[in-house]
């Protein structure tokens, strides 16, 4: 289950401050209102908070001191200090909940934006594209990945903000003594160090970190979509032990992220209070030789206790920039991906049946990994994340395939098991395009139709059937206006109708998921009810109906036959002998081309391989009956 990745330890990056502060700046430019509000509020919280200080130490030298040396104080100057003390908590909790609340509003509006703007482009990119990429990396992309890109936005404007508190603390230190202000001022050199230092331990740990989280959705992922293979084998424990490897190496992952900043922060909280140790020291020196008044010692060292707060926000900052910067190289990743699907102008007219014709088709599959030696994560991944890109080899699937499909007739596909046949069913409901060859439908190519135009008029009913956590209506109609007599003509047409009309609520009844409470055949027949019910004029059913006993196959071919889905396109890919005589037509595919064309008669007659195939069954049969005949003789003969 595990693949090979490069033993490469992530190297630290030197420019992660720079890289994270495009990132905030994509936010920025995003949303710069919401974000000039909760800078606003930031700072206005800033500049009370110093303002504050002159408030205190004027409440200190014009009443407190007054009040012990005369021994009583007036009404008025009580007053006075009780409006000035409530007229800053009153600006301080404006700005307060200016910050939060448009800081969060910004972090969870981008969020949202690049969950929809990831989701939007697995819409875009090609099946090929997600056939490289499991579905845990996606899911990890579309949460955790955007989570992590925008995780500073939240302290951002309070790191903003506590910049203007220090230039205005700055300031107002020196105007008051600027020797305290100078001996407070070496804190700050050793703060940038710390941060320095941070950065350089904290990046490959948070990368590393990062990347784990999504190897632990993947491993959860697969685990729980294999959930009926892990039971039925009895695997659990396998899985379990699986699933607690991942878990532990990225819990040993998040613990050694925590040691760091379990490091990091109590040394912001100290370096502040280590400065107002020092104030308070060479301020009671200066306070004897009547250098300065005690109002301006209470006030310097009261601002370097409102130091730590904005000295602690802008290490939140910079300690999420690492982790940031790893979740949008991820996002990004997606965003820029390679290979959406072009589309041009043309519309489709008409309202009978496709003309679908290949010329020259060929495909292959590029290999998903390069193979290199595994680490200890047992992931096909890199350790920033990204999926090894394929190299030069690829496993040729179709080639030089020519094909014609008329429209009111039945098509039928046969073929051994990896001659293509489901590829080339995507090929041309157009879910990928061919490497060479063109598709055309109705003579024009397919990547020149407009968006929308061939998805809606064609319906591809695969091999494996997806049934949603919904009602039987909305697993048909899929959301769109579809009334309950078109749905019901449907699952008459498929065959469902008496089963679904036994449910305990019929239309109503919700399906649990993938359709946990009916049988494969029931599945089948659903997912080809919502196909029908959309009157596609290219009907694809890639073995649709193997789970479904040979009589009620024959009465869903002999149905669509009979149906009146003017005059719809339909291929089969097919396996049964019955299924394959009910088509008008039937194409032998073999390594990748086509061998063969004509009637399921013309076919046993000249060509050795199609007879092989179709008539296995009825060998196999034979044989087996020859063998049982064989071992009653023998018994006979010795009695």
């Amino acid at each position: 289950m595990s693949q090979g990745v490069t033993t490469a330890k992530p190297a630290v990056d030197s420019r992660v401050f720079t890289e994270g502060m495009r990132v905030l700046w994509v936010a920025i430019r995003a949303e710069p209102w919401v974000f000039a509000v909760a800078v606003a509020g930031a700072s206005l919280h800033a500049a009370v908070n110093v303002a504050s200080a002159s408030v205190l130490g004027g409440i200190t030298e014009r009443v407190i001191l007054p009040a012990f040396e005369q021994g009583r104080t007036t009404t008025a100057a009580l007053v006075a200090a009780v409006a000035l003390m409530m007229a800053v908590g009153v600006l301080k909790g404006l700005g307060l909940g200016a910050r939060r609340l448009y800081a969060g509003l910004m972090q969870y509006r981008m969020q949202a934006r690049h969950r929809r703007a990831v989701a939007r482009k697995y819409l875009e990119l090609p099946l090929s594209w997600h056939q490289r990429h499991p579905a845990g990396q996606l899911l990890s992309n579309a949460n955790s990945d955007v989570e992590a890109a925008w995780q500073p936005l939240a302290p951002l404007p309070m790191a903003v903000g506590s910049v203007v508190m220090l230039v205005i603390a700055a300031a107002a230190m020196l105007v008051t003594d600027p020797v305290l202000a100078v001996v407070g001022f070496v804190v700050f050199p050793a703060l940038g160090v710390a941060n320095v230092v941070f950065q350089r331990r904290v990046t490959p740990a948070a990368t590393r970190a990062q990347t784990l989280r999504s190897q632990v959705s993947e491993v959860a992922h697969e685990s729980f979509d294999g959930a009926l293979v892990v039971k039925t084998l009895g695997r659990e424990d396998t899985e379990t032990e699986r699933f607690t490897r991942a878990a532990h190496r990225l819990r040993d992952a998040q613990i050694r992220v925590g040691r760091m900043r379990a490091a990091f922060d109590p040394l912001l909280e100290a370096l502040p209070n280590l400065g107002v140790l020092a104030v308070l020291l060479i301020g009671v020196v200066r306070l004897a030789d009547s250098a300065i008044s005690t109002g301006d010692l209470v006030q310097i060292a009261y601002l370097f206790t409102l130091l730590a707060l904005p000295v602690r926000a802008l290490g939140w900052v910079l300690g999420d920039l690492p982790r940031s910067v790893v979740g949008w190289k991820r996002v990004s990743a997606v965003l820029d991906a390679k290979g959406g699907t072009d589309h041009g102008e043309a519309v489709l007219t008409g309202e009978d049946g496709l003309r679908v014709s290949a010329h020259g088709v060929a495909f292959s599959y590029a290999d998903a990994y390069t193979g290199e030696p595994a680490d200890d994560s047992g992931s096909g991944r890199d350790l920033d994340g990204s999926h090894h890109e394929e190299g030069g080899a690829r496993t040729t699937v179709l080639r030089d395939v020519d094909l014609e499909l008329a429209p009111g007739r039945v098509t039928a596909l046969v073929g051994p098991t990896g001659a293509g046949k489901s590829t080339l069913t995507t090929l041309l409901v157009r879910l990928v395009d061919p490497e060479e060859g063109t598709v055309l439908v109705n003579g024009v190519d397919a990547r020149e139709y407009a968006p929308g135009e061939l998805s809606n008029a064609t319906a591809l009913v695969p091999q494996g059937t997806f049934i949603f956590d919904d009602s039987v209506r909305d697993n048909i109609t899929l959301g769109a206006d579809i009334d309950d007599d078109a749905v019901w003509a449907a699952l008459r047409l498929a065959r469902a109708e008496s089963f679904v009309a036994a449910l305990p609520e019929s239309l109503d009844t919700r399906l649990g998921e993938r359709g946990a409470s009916l049988s494969g055949g029931q599945r089948q027949r659903l997912a080809l009810a919502r196909a029908l019910v959309r009157s596609p004029r290219l009907l694809v059913l890639d073995d649709a109906t193997s789970a479904v006993d040979p009589q009620v196959e024959a009465q869903i071919l002999g149905g669509l036959r009979e149906a009146d889905l003017e005059g719809a396109t339909v291929l089969v890919v097919a396996y049964r002998r019955a299924t394959i005589e009910l088509a008008d037509e039937v194409v032998y595919l073999e390594q990748g081309t086509v061998r063969d064309r004509g009637t399921h008669a013309e076919l046993l007659e000249r060509s050795p391989g199609y007879h092989r195939l179709v008539t296995a069954y009825e060998q196999a049969a034979e044989q087996r009956a020859a063998d049982t005949a064989a071992r009653t003789t023998d018994q006979e003969a010795i009695r």
